[in-house]
């Protein structure tokens, strides 16, 4: 019987999750990272039309998570994805919340990922809290046997390994994963699958600081406060005009003080890495990589910058594939009472994303 194997990636702006993985595809979902809480559950309210959301019960508290989730709340956008989110209820209300969405009895291998700067202090940690039984809401439990915590930008190398047939030849390649999120950008250098732990980090600069900043512009243009982030990050993904008192409001004149927060970011990367022309793949990831990718092209003239496909869902389609891939290793003869660097080093380079078998 195949091993049950699914991936959580919780960022700033959204939780993303792997609903199904089969022959020929992985399929994904996500919600906000929003966890709003309340003394009883929000299932026992009357209310004239049922959300997508489910009611996390911790510590005392419900917190509804979902689709939906902005119907529950009011106007703040409040959010625990500071340093120190992983000890906060909001960020296990979120991953027991992707778990509940995806309608499984139990989950063999849970992947999961961290921000660069997080790993080595937080991996341990979040390995011993995400183990063992939760309580995904609706009177629900799912069992978590395993759980595997990545760099996130490990996982958009393996998904590009994967999608580009590289397996083989990209172990004597020099990468550097750039995956601008929402609130942190990350870079990660790597020889072959291996981190290069002394040039690989992330600073707080992300799409969110893009967002802040050109609201503020808006605020100061107009006259009063304006924060509609997602508005303005509509605006920028599609090219269609921004809309403030029912008129078109041009954002272009605001573009190039945006996109300065943008070559900040980069600038900050370029402190750690070095010896660019020992770089074979410059790869970029990430829900932020349409806006970042000129300021990465200015730093690297000499280099192609290959944005994957599918950028918003890279990094956890590439812990898909590595947790599945670890999944079939441990499920060999002689299995390893725990997963070292090495074995999942392998997993990541397992096999491609067309061939890795249904979970």
């Amino acid at each position: 019987m195949d091993k049950i194997v699914r991936s959580i990636d919780v960022g700033y702006w959204n939780t993303k999750y792997v609903t199904a993985h089969t022959d020929k595809e992985i399929k994904c979902a996500m919600f906000p990272s929003l966890a709003y809480p309340s003394y009883k559950d929000p299932a026992t309210r009357t209310m004239v039309e049922r959300r997508r959301t489910v009611a996390v019960p911790i510590e005392g508290s419900y917190y509804e998570v979902g689709p939906d989730v902005h119907l529950a709340a009011d106007t703040f956008r409040g959010t625990q994805l500071h340093d120190r989110y992983l000890q906060t209820p909001e960020y296990m209300a979120l991953v027991r919340g992707a778990i509940g969405f995806m309608k499984v009895p139990a989950i063999d291998v849970l992947v999961v990922g961290l921000p660069v700067a997080l790993f080595d202090t937080g991996r341990g940690w979040l390995e011993k809290s995400l183990t063992g039984v939760h309580d995904v809401g609706g009177g629900k439990q799912v069992e978590v046997r395993r759980v595997l915590v990545l760099p996130q930008p490990m996982g958009a190398l393996a998904y590009f390994a994967a999608s580009y047939n590289k397996q083989k030849s990209i172990e004597n390649e020099r990468s550097l994963i750039i995956d601008p999120g929402s609130r942190t950008f990350d870079w990660l250098l790597a020889r072959g699958m291996r981190l290069v732990p002394k040039t690989s980090s992330s600073v707080n600069r992300g799409m969110s600081d893009i967002l802040k900043t050109i609201a503020q512009e808006i605020s100061n243009d107009i006259g009063r406060p304006y924060s509609d982030f997602p508005a303005i990050d509509l605006a920028l993904r599609t090219s269609k005009p921004l809309m403030i008192y029912q008129k078109p409001y041009d954002i272009a004149p605001i573009l190039p003080t945006a996109r300065s927060v943008a070559s900040r970011a980069v600038s900050s990367m370029l402190e750690w890495v070095n010896e660019e022309y020992s770089i074979q793949n410059i790869i970029m990831v990430g829900g932020g990589a349409f806006m970042f990718k000129e300021a990465v092209k200015a730093a690297f003239p000499n280099h192609k910058i290959q944005v994957v496909k599918d950028p918003l869902f890279a990094n956890v389609k590439g812990f898909q594939i590595t947790g599945h891939n670890l999944a079939m290793t441990l499920a060999q003869p002689v299995p390893l009472a725990e997963p070292s660097s090495e074995t999942e080093r392998k997993a990541m380079l397992g096999q491609q994303i067309d061939g890795a078998g249904a979970t």
